[in-house]
């Protein structure tokens, strides 16, 4: 097992290869690392130019098609047999010369995570800075995991945690709110940032409108993972509760011989009863498949850091 596993996402990076090659060997020098790039549907010579570097040390997976950076990043970390891993970015941005700090941080402090945050970002303050900025205090405020850069790619793990979090979607992003979902310890820590020498950003608008719909998915997922029917069942019932009120209304009018049949208010009860009993059902089905995810397959709803006294220290 090689003690650094070093992950790097990478589409349409031909220019900056080599480099990158070439600075990640010499920041590691001193530790027995492997290189594994993950070559996301490039267009250019980037899969050829890693493929002329390929050896034991420097492995390439290679997509059949562009699947986007978290599937890059989580085949990457399948693929890793390190101790550690770390992820960065193939634009030469992040610079590879944090890693052995932090790598030691990660060893002295006995935590799981170790962040980079991007203090003096070399990227455009209208199209990047402003709006990662937003982002990251509207994920901070939604997820009560409060990291000051969620988007510098530059992460050292714990093996353990890496494997554990099953990144898809734009969910890179929340790297450490999941890292908070394993109940990992994280610290974060300044790191270089250079601008982009070659290429072109992969960044859009369209890529924000999907980190927003994540960002709705991992609220949920952090507050009613284990719980689902709390939320799909309190719901259902304050819907519920008003429909039925409204259509209790309805029933007294009638009784008294009022013609209550076509009143928007009456469609709207019943559309309110309705929409609660499917709150409900939909509640009681979330229970019923989250009991089914871990059952079958014999997960545990806990997850154990270390086990300290007993017969010997052990770590599960």
């Amino acid at each position: 097992m090689k003690e650094l596993s070093v992950v790097i996402p990478v589409m349409d990076e031909e220019d900056n290869i080599e480099l990158m090659i070439e600075g990640i060997t010499n920041a590691l020098k001193d530790t027995d690392h492997e290189i594994i790039f993950v070559d996301d549907g490039s267009k250019d010579r980037t899969l050829d130019l890693l493929k002329k570097h390929a050896s034991e040390s420097l492995i390439t997976v290679e997509f059949a098609k562009n699947y986007g950076q978290s599937s890059a990043m989580q085949a990457g970390i399948d693929m890793a047999s390190g101790k550690y891993i770390t992820t960065l970015d193939g634009d030469l941005q992040n610079d590879p010369i944090d890693i052995p700090e932090m790598l030691k941080l990660l060893k002295d402090k006995d935590v799981d995570l170790v962040a980079g945050e991007r203090l003096n970002r070399k990227d455009g303050a209208f199209l990047r800075k402003i709006p990662s900025n937003i982002a990251n205090a509207i994920i901070r405020k939604a997820t009560g995991v409060y990291i000051r850069d969620y988007g510098c790619t530059l992460k050292v793990f714990t093996r353990k945690l890496a494997k554990s979090l099953n990144l898809y979607g734009e969910l890179h992003r929340f790297i450490p709110v999941l890292a908070a979902f394993e109940g990992g310890r994280i610290i974060q820590v300044p790191v270089r940032h250079h601008a982009r020498q070659f290429g072109k950003s992969k960044y859009s608008i369209n890529r924000t409108i999907k980190v927003i719909s994540d960002l709705l998915f991992m609220v949920f997922m952090r507050k009613y993972m284990l719980k689902p029917m709390h939320f799909f069942g309190a719901s259902g019932l304050g819907v519920l509760s008003l429909g039925m009120l409204i259509n209790f209304y309805f029933l007294v009018k009638k009784i008294m011989g009022d013609d209550i049949w076509g009143r928007p208010m009456l469609l709207l009860g019943i559309l309110l009863s309705l929409g609660g009993f499917q709150l409900i059902t939909i509640g009681i089905m979330s229970e019923l498949q989250m009991r089914t995810y871990y059952e079958s397959q014999d997960k545990k709803i806990y997850n154990i850091r270390k086990v300290h006294g007993g017969t010997k220290h052990q770590e599960v």
